[in-house]
């Protein structure tokens, strides 16, 4: 798999991208570093652009030009959403596609609310929409430091859930605990099977929150309650498990997949939806996203590679100040 050091390169001049119909230019004041990110560099990603383009697949940006087709937003607006590869936001002008971009919540940093879309939208759909999570239910969650772990940590404590976060380092067990987890695993100490089984007097965990795949996912089976809901977020780890869907069939769970990017396609409306619930929670507190780094675009490079390596807690942001 292609590192982000060999795969990125700062280009000094580049014109400022034309928006096509129905999009913007926006000055990014803010794009975090997202595993998706790391994976087009790879050529391992859904989405493959050709070679040369920009990757940065969220953003804050300022609205400095729209073009056909686009309501509702105007020149100088702050907004956050989707950046548009091949023009994505590790740049200082990006195009996004108007029906991927809302309006920033005010109180939230352009870093903090450039962090709000992809790993919080999806948690809101894991969560609520594919797991129906319920007041009082146990949720263990996979990578719970990490930029998509943090945020289901922080939304599965507002949804009422005791929250289990496993993580790998005493430093990262420091950052869960920080972000409201209940009880924190240090799978490099600690078995999460027996913390679990342990917590929940055997009954296990009612929703696994599972950004990892491999070991991860095939051990939280042993550890799922009846009728419990395995969500496959994705597949951090580099491997995708094969589950044994026997094992689904005797212990009565679900194993549930999430791929958020097709709501957009399938339910813009349910993303809306999913946007104003967000952004009052952000208003009421209870939401922050955690960004551990702001960097430059010069250091950008260095920043996805820390990513990649799994050596980042929170979001690694790039501001344009």
């Amino acid at each position: 798999m292609a590192q982000p050091r060999e795969a990125l390169e700062l280009v000094r001049e580049e014109p400022v991208p034309a928006p096509a119909e129905g999009q913007l230019v926006v000055r990014v004041r803010a794009c975090p570093v997202n595993f998706p990110d790391v994976l087009m560099c790879a050529g391992e990603y859904q989405v493959r652009p050709e070679p040369p383009f920009t990757p940065g697949v969220e953003l804050c940006g300022e609205v400095v030009e729209t073009a056909a087709g686009v309501d509702g937003l105007s020149p100088g607006d702050r907004v956050i959403g989707a950046g548009a590869v091949p023009h994505g936001g590790f740049a200082e002008y990006a195009l996004m596609d108007a029906a991927r971009t809302f309006h920033a919540p005010p109180e939230l940093s352009d870093a903090e609310a450039a962090s709000l879309f992809i790993g919080y939208q999806t948690g809101w759909f894991g969560l609520h929409r594919r797991a129906g999570l319920r007041p009082g239910e146990t949720l263990l969650v996979h990578a719970a430091s990490g930029g998509v772990g943090s945020a289901a940590v922080q939304l599965g404590k507002a949804a009422g859930a005791t929250v289990v976060g496993v993580v790998g380092g005493a430093e990262k067990a420091r950052v869960a605990r920080e972000l409201g987890a209940d009880v924190v695993v240090d799978r490099h100490t600690e078995d999460f099977v027996d913390v679990v089984k342990d917590l929940t007097s055997g009954a296990g965990a009612d929703v696994v929150y599972d950004p990892v795949g491999g070991e991860a996912y095939e051990r939280s089976t042993k550890c799922v309650a009846f009728e419990g809901r395995i969500l496959v977020i994705g597949f951090a780890s580099g491997r995708i498990p094969t589950p044994g869907l026997n094992h689904a069939l005797i212990k009565n769970y679900s194993i549930v997949g999430l791929h958020w990017g097709l709501y957009n396609e399938r339910d813009p409306r349910a993303v809306r939806e999913a946007h104003r619930d967000l952004c009052r929670m952000a208003e009421e507190g209870r939401i922050s996203p955690l960004v551990s780094e702001r960097v430059t675009l010069d250091e950008l490079t260095e920043a996805a590679q820390r990513v990649a390596d799994g050596h980042t807690v929170g979001r690694v942001v790039y501001t344009n100040e």
